[in-house]
């Protein structure tokens, strides 16, 4: 089967960054389902991983979590799909990635794929909505609400393919604020399109712009990205009690000034339940299936901003290299062998 790998680990601007190859079909056992792919999307961590991460022994690493598919084939042990079920998943980040014909993934994280949008289009969603979902409704709780906050959250890096969905399903699932950065005239126009309440710009103090909105001090904050760079800020403006959450890999991140407001600080990693094969691992497969409703509802929408062509290295390549300009809007997407 057709897929795109790498062997050695390194920087984009190299002819074997990432290549076309063949390998053999896999045969599913177990809980896992065979999928036949039909779209995918691509991510920050693949990004990361390629750069960092080389294979292991003589094989080549395979990237991609986000895929939309088919089931051709199930193993011995699975019970939640049978052979023809559309779904979709974000996989697990210790076995091969979604850029592959054909896939093995756990069904326990894995969703029926909405009904209302094309294979392009869902293939944004899963590994963003999971990491949304899962910081704002499981590690800030935010339908909990801290004492004497305002109703408030504070998305950081709000026109991003996280922050583009986490937008979205605060304004789906709770009656909150949702206060979203961007710098950019196109961002902030993109982040307004998907129901912020209030845009504020990154690039500028937050403090001063957050206490200009005049509804108070907001008791949640959920950092995308550069989180280093805005920590003393966020401790200024958040409420005391308030809960702060993150997603991105800063080299060091000082949380001292947390301390005199007993702000909780939360990480999140899509990744983690998949891992550690979790007691609550089938919370993704019960997300995902929650997300697809809100879609074929209409209640929120694909983050898809372009679809830059068919699953190859060629295609792959220049995806990678517009994440790592950091000026992406949105999701990319790729369709099709």
């Amino acid at each position: 089967m057709k897929a795109v790998g790498y062997k050695t680990a390194g920087q984009l601007n190299r002819d074997d960054a990432l290549i076309d190859i063949e390998i053999e079909k896999p045969t599913p056992t177990g809980r896992d389902l065979l999928v036949c792919v039909q779209a995918v999307s691509v991510n920050p961590v693949d990004c990361k991983i390629r750069q960092n991460r080389p294979p292991e022994g003589d094989e080549y690493a395979i990237l991609g979590w986000d895929a939309v598919g088919e089931v051709v084939d199930t193993g011995d042990d699975t019970s939640m799909f049978k052979v023809g079920d559309a779904v979709w998943y974000a996989g697990a980040i210790n076995r091969p990635g979604t850029n592959s014909e054909y896939h093995l993934v756990d069904e326990r994280i894995v969703g029926r794929r909405p009904n209302s949008v094309t294979a392009a289009e869902a293939a944004s969603l899963p590994l963003t909505a999971l990491t949304a979902y899962e910081m704002l409704f499981d590690r800030l709780r935010v339908t909990d609400p801290v004492p004497g906050a305002a109703p408030a959250v504070v998305i950081i890096g709000g026109s991003g393919g996280v922050g583009s969905i986490a937008i979205q399903l605060l304004r789906a699932r709770t009656d909150l604020t949702v206060i979203a950065t961007a710098s950019r005239p196109e961002t902030q126009n993109w982040v307004k399109e998907l129901g912020a309440h209030h845009v504020i710009d990154h690039s500028k103090p937050l403090t001063p712009q957050i206490e200009a909105l005049g509804i108070g001090q907001p008791g949640y904050v959920f950092s995308t990205t550069h989180t280093h760079q805005y920590i003393e800020q966020i401790a200024e403006f958040i409420v005391p009690q308030g809960r702060f959450g993150l997603i991105d890999d800063p080299e060091t991140l000082n949380i001292m000034p947390f301390k005199v407001k007993a702000v909780s600080t939360h990480w999140e990693l899509m990744f983690t339940r998949s891992l550690f094969e979790t007691a609550d691992i089938t919370r993704q497969h019960d997300i995902l299936s929650e997300v697809a409703d809100l879609l074929d509802a209409g209640k929120i929408r694909s983050t898809a901003t372009e679809t830059l062509g068919k699953i190859d290295a060629k295609t792959l390549k220049r995806a990678h290299g517009i994440l790592e300009s950091n000026t992406a809007k949105g999701k990319l997407v790729l369709e099709g062998f």
